[in-house]
C-alpha cells in the first residue's frame, strides 16, 4: 500500500533492492485500484495515477501496472494509464473480477503478463504448460458436489484468521469436484445455544487452533456433536486438544478433564504442558515450531490417508496431549494413529468406530496448494461428501 506511513521502510528496501541487484534483475510490479465511481459507474484512473506519482517520489518506477477492476479495462483508458504512468500501453494489465481468483493467473497469461516478466529479466523463453491448472479453474467452476463444513472458532469478526484453513478446505473440494461453503460457528454462540441448532445442517465439522480459554467449552460441545451424530470432524493444533478434552470428559468419565492451559487445577491435565516447556520463563518464540517428523501407526485412518509411515508436518504450540493417558483413552476406542517418537509426544488421534474422526497437533494447512491439496483436508472433504450422501 502507497501512502501508509507503516510501508516506507519496506518500500525503502525494495527501491535499494535495484541499486544492489542490478536494473536486469529487479522488476517492479504494483498493484493498483481502478475503482468504479458516481451513479454512472465511471472508471477512474486518478488513484492510479497519485499511487505511481507516489511511488516516483521515493525512487520506485513501476514496470508493470496490475489494475484491479470490476470490469475490463477498455483501450482508451489503458493508453491514458500509460500516458500519465510511464509505461508502455502493453505494461498496463487487468486484473479484472472473477468467479475465482484462481482463473487470475491465466487471464494474466493472455494478455502477455509473464512474456514481459521474461523479457525484462532477460530469462530464457520457453512454452508454457497451463494444462494443470486449466484443468483445477474447471474443477472450481463446475463442481459436482457442494458441502457444508462447519468451522467453529472465536475469531469470527475477521474471518480472514482463518484464511488459510479455509483456503486449504477449498484445495481439498477441488480434489473432490467439490464446492465447499463455510458455516462460520462462533464457539460462544454453542455455548449459549447448543450445537444442534448451529451445526444440525453441516456435513463436517472443523475446530481449527488459537489460543485462550475464551469459547473452549462451545469447541468441545461440538466435539461432542461431531463424534455423537457420527460427522466428520478435522480438530487442529487446539481443535485436537479439545477432541482429547472431550473424549475424556464423555467417554473415559474424567469429570473436569481440562487443559492445565485453561485450568491449572484440574484433576485430569489430559493436556498439559509440554516438559520442555515448563521452565520456560520468556515466552517469546518459545514455542515448538516448525517442520518435526511423525510416525503413522500401520492399519489406521491416518495410515491410509497419507499413505506413508514417516511424514513431517509444521508446528506451532506449547502443550500437548498427556502422555501418561494414553493407555486409557486406546483401551475406550480412541487410537494414537501419529507419534513423534522422539520426544514421545502424540502427534494424531483417530477414533476407531466412526466414519472419519481426527485430530491432529500440527498445522496440515500450511502446506496445502491448488495442485497439491493436503492429503487430510482431501480425505476429509471426501467423508463431507460421502455423508451427504448418506442423508
Amino acid at each position: 500500500t502507497v501512502g501508509d506511513i507503516e510501508s516506507l521502510p519496506f518500500l525503502e528496501a525494495i527501491r535499494q533492492m535495484r541499486k544492489d541487484e542490478g536494473i536486469d534483475n529487479t522488476l517492479y510490479i504494483h498493484v493498483t485500484l481502478v475503482p468504479k465511481v458516481g451513479p454512472a459507474g465511471e472508471s477512474k484512473t486518478k488513484p492510479t495515477q497519485h499511487s505511481v506519482r507516489d511511488l516516483r517520489n521515493i525512487g520506485i518506477h513501476p514496470d508493470l501496472l496490475v489494475c484491479r477492476c470490476t470490469a475490463p479495462l477498455s483501450a482508451e483508458m489503458r493508453e491514458k494509464i500509460a500516458l500519465f504512468c510511464d509505461v508502455p500501453n502493453g505494461a498496463v494489465i487487468e486484473s479484472v473480477d472473477t468467479n475465482t481468483v484462481y482463473a487470475l493467473p491465466l487471464h494474466f497469461e493472455e494478455q502477455g503478463m509473464p512474456a514481459q516478466v521474461i523479457q525484462r529479466l532477460r530469462l530464457p523463453e520457453r512454452a508454457a504448460d497451463h494444462s494443470d491448472w486449466e484443468d483445477m479453474v474447471q474443477r472450481v467452476l463446475n463442481p459436482k458436489h457442494e458441502v457444508c463444513i462447519g468451522l467453529v472458532g472465536k475469531y469470527m469478526g475477521l474471518n480472514d484468521a482463518y484464511i488459510s484453513v479455509y483456503e486449504a478446505l477449498r484445495h481439498g473440494g477441488i480434489a473432490n469436484q467439490a464446492s465447499v461453503t463455510l458455516q462460520w460457528v462462533d464457539a460462544e454462540d454453542i455455548q449459549e445455544r447448543g450445537a444442534e441448532p448451529l451445526l444440525h445442517r453441516c456435513d463436517g465439522i472443523l475446530v481449527p487452533g488459537g489460543f485462550g480459554d475464551r469459547g473452549i467449552e462451545g469447541k468441545i460441545e461440538a466435539v461432542r456433536y461431531a463424534r455423537e451424530n457420527k460427522l466428520p470432524f478435522l480438530g487442529i493444533c487446539l481443535g485436537m486438544q479439545c477432541a482429547v478434552i472431550e473424549f475424556a470428559r464423555n467417554v473415559l468419565g474424567y469429570k473436569g478433564a481440562h487443559s492445565s492451559e485453561f485450568e491449572p487445577k484440574t484433576k485430569y491435565p489430559v493436556v498439559d504442558l509440554m516438559a520442555a516447556q515448563k521452565k520456560v520463563k520468556d515466552k517469546g518464540g518459545s514455542m515448538r515450531l516448525g517442520s518435526y517428523p511423525c510416525s503413522i501407526k500401520p492399519g489406521t485412518l491416518a495410515r491410509n490417508v497419507y499413505g506413508a509411515a514417516e511424514i513431517n508436518e509444521r508446528h506451532r504450540h506449547r502443550y500437548e496431549f498427556n502422555h501418561k493417558y494414553v493407555p486409557a483413552y486406546e483401551k475406550k476406542g480412541m487410537t494414537i494413529s501419529g507419534t513423534n517418537k522422539k520426544l514421545n509426544l502424540p502427534e494424531m488421534v483417530e477414533i476407531k468406530k466412526h466414519p472419519w474422526f481426527m485430530g491432529v497437533q500440527f498445522h496440515p494447512e500450511f502446506k496445502s496448494k491448488p495442485l497439491a491439496p493436503h492429503p487430510l483436508f482431501c480425505s476429509f472433504i471426501a467423508a463431507a461428501v460421502k455423508n451427504q450422501k448418506k442423508d
